[in-house]
Parts: structure tokens; C-alpha cells; sequence
């Protein structure tokens, strides 16, 4: 990688990097309300940007670490600003992931309440020593197929 000479291509650079965060926090927004409204199929589908964009950040925040003292001296102002878009894109992260992490316990529990009462149907019912039914027997459970196609 090249290092930067003139105050022209740490701006550009700055540009760059900004433009992308931008991108990414308004997808992430995105994705973040439609897992909300259930509309997991379209979240899904917007994973091929999703990745094409967080590439891109990459490449440009290596660009970027690679040059950061010389960046720093030549656009002060700009990295302050870089700083505070970082902080408003890691509270969108956060939110992101906890409606990610919300769904897939949601879920998660509804296959687990699924797959044991597929279990407890095809148990014979039968009532223990104490007059209470007794749990299905493992040998009992049946295979659950579970489609990852959204």
C-alpha cells in the first residue's frame, strides 16, 4: 500500500471511508427494522451488500490505519467528525444485533416447543408410580427437519 503524501488523499480517503460507514449504518437500519416486522426473507436478501459493503470498509480502514499518522496531521477535523460517525454506526450495530439475537431465540423456541411436542404425541401416555404422567422416553423423539431456506 502506498502512503499518502498531500492533504488531497487523506480527504479523499476520509471521503471514502465516510461514504461507506453511511451506506452500512442505513442498511443495517434497514435490515434492523425489517427482522423487527418479521420480514426475515427480505433482511436475508440483503446480505450479499451487507457483505460487499463491510469489504469495502475494510480495505478502506486498513488504507486509512496504514496512513494514520499522516491523516491525523493533514485532517484533523475530518477524523474528529470520522470518530463521532464511528460511535453513531456502533450504536446501530449494537441494536442490530440484539433484534438478530432476539429472533433467533424466538426461534430457536418455537422448534425447541415444536421438536417436544412431536415427541410427546408419538410417546404412548402413561402414568407413573406417583399417578402423574411420565416424560416421553427419548427413544420415543422423532427426527425434526428443519428447512434453513427462508
Amino acid at each position: 500500500m502506498k502512503p499518502m503524501t498531500n492533504a488531497a488523499e487523506a480527504e479523499s480517503a476520509l471521503d471514502e471511508l465516510s461514504g461507506l460507514v453511511e451506506r452500512l449504518t442505513a442498511l443495517l437500519a434497514q435490515e434492523t427494522a425489517l427482522v423487527r416486522a418479521g420480514e426475515i426473507r427480505n433482511a436475508a436478501a440483503m446480505e450479499p451488500a451487507k457483505q460487499d459493503l463491510t469489504g469495502r470498509l475494510i480495505a478502506a480502514g486498513e488504507r486509512i490505519k496504514a496512513n494514520a499518522k499522516f491523516i491525523l496531521s493533514a485532517a484533523p477535523t475530518r477524523c474528529a467528525a470520522l470518530k463521532s460517525m464511528q460511535d453513531t454506526f456502533r450504536a446501530v450495530i449494537q441494536k442490530n444485533m440484539m433484534v438478530l439475537a432476539t429472533a433467533h431465540a424466538v426461534s430457536e423456541g418455537i422448534v425447541r416447543r415444536l421438536s417436544s411436542e412431536l415427541t410427546r404425541k408419538a410417546a404412548p401416555q402413561t402414568y407413573g408410580a406417583t399417578g402423574r404422567t411420565t416424560a416421553p422416553s427419548p427413544r420415543h423423539a422423532r427426527p425434526l427437519a428443519v428447512s434453513k431456506t427462508l
